[in-house]
């Protein structure tokens, strides 16, 4: 298979391990017990987003959780939003490993539909593991969140410059139909799976929500090969 090479613009990360941090918020530099109490802090809010759906993320439920004061939690964290995007920097390696991937190569044109069928079961599965923390991301990027905004659009632009390539197009190039097709097909991927993950809708309308995750993946799927096929005959023309 071809590799595809997207433009600088919108190349994604390979896999990455979590951003190291060597110094707290007041400059000092982070010995052992800093960090293992930072990685606490983290941890504690990992348990709390695994949690009941009840329960609201707030620094305080953070710091009680991790048996800290706020003092304390203060020091490694200035607000809810920069502990949160610390919570998500490891999920950079589990994009790759669990979606990116499969758009690196290019798809024969012969099995298409096989390749966009497990590029979107892929994004899905990353999704359920990391249900809560991308929901609450995507929340509070909807109410206006800048910084939470900044990670959403940072997500999805690798993922749509390798749909550009799929297409056999150049993702280098802004404002593109190609472009713009990539655009609406990963937001509406996306669209699904959030739906297809949600954990409260549920409980918000019992007995009246039971999406069929599998014929919306199917769905998905069928789109995504229309589009990736269109673009790669307009590109032989």
């Amino acid at each position: 298979m071809d590799v595809i090479q997207p433009a600088e613009t919108v190349k994604p990360r390979g896999p990455a391990a979590a951003k190291v941090v060597s110094h707290n918020l007041n400059g000092q530099r982070l010995g052992r017990k800093g960090r293992d109490t930072r990685d606490r802090i983290i941890a504690a809010t990992n348990e709390l987003l695994a949690g009941s759906l009840d329960a609201p993320i707030s620094l305080s439920a953070v710091a009680r959780q991790a048996s800290l004061g706020m003092t304390s939690l203060y020091v490694y964290f200035t607000d809810l939003t920069e502990l949160l995007l610390a919570v998500l920097e490891p999920l950079s390696a589990d994009a790759e490993a669990s979606y990116l991937r499969h758009l690196r190569e290019r798809w024969p044109d012969e099995n298409l539909n096989v390749h966009c069928l497990e590029f979107v079961t892929a994004l899905h599965g990353f999704w359920h593991r990391n249900s809560m923390i991308l929901h609450l991301r995507n929340s509070m990027a909807d109410q206006r969140d800048e910084r939470m905004m900044v990670h959403r659009v940072h997500a999805a632009q690798p993922v749509i410059g390798l749909l550009i390539s799929q297409m056999d197009q150049d993702p280098g190039v802004p404002g593109t139909p190609a472009a713009g097709m990539a655009t609406v097909l990963y937001t509406g991927i996306e669209r699904v799976v959030t739906i297809a993950t949600d954990r409260i809708l549920p409980t918000v309308l019992p007995g009246a929500f039971s999406p069929n995750v599998r014929n919306f993946l199917r769905a998905e799927s069928r789109l995504l090969e229309l589009g990736i096929r269109e673009f790669r005959a307009e590109a032989k023309n």
